[in-house]
């Protein structure tokens, strides 16, 4: 399958789908080893009033994982994720994300995510198991 229709499959993505009129629309790039993004987070994605949803920051942190994959050619799905969540993030608050390969095992790829402020605070931290599938049969 060429790489162009393999991405155009995903443009709807919620978290980072440029057509997705609803979604965060997050564009991810790699830096080095890792795999980062940046994101704002509006008012309308609190869960309490003035912090941002726990839902949110865990889409987050799982598509920068899946996106070190993706970027590279490959199409994982999250199999099992661990989130540690440790300080609220506030609305208008910018967020980084960082994700980076951990280790791999034939079709399992051990994946580390990290949210954190600007100034280093961590707000939130992943480890994830994904499986990765055959793009022609997936």
């Amino acid at each position: 399958m060429p790489e162009s229709t393999i991405r155009s499959a995903y443009n709807n993505c919620f978290v980072c789908g440029p057509e997705n009129a609803h979604g965060l629309r997050l564009a991810f790039r790699l830096d080095g080893d890792i795999c980062r993004a940046e994101f704002t987070p509006p008012e309308y994605y609190c869960g309490y009033a003035g912090v941002i949803h726990g839902g949110i920051i865990y889409s987050l942190l799982d598509d920068v994982m899946a996106n070190w994959l993706f970027i590279r050619g490959e199409r994982a799905y999250t199999a099992r994720c661990d989130v540690r969540y440790r300080a609220p993030v506030a609305t208008g608050s910018r967020i980084l994300l960082a994700g980076e390969l951990i280790s791999r095992r034939r079709r399992f790829a051990q994946m580390a995510g990290r949210a954190s402020g600007e100034d280093g605070q961590i707000f939130a931290e992943a480890t994830a198991t994904f499986a990765i599938m055959d793009i022609e049969s997936a």
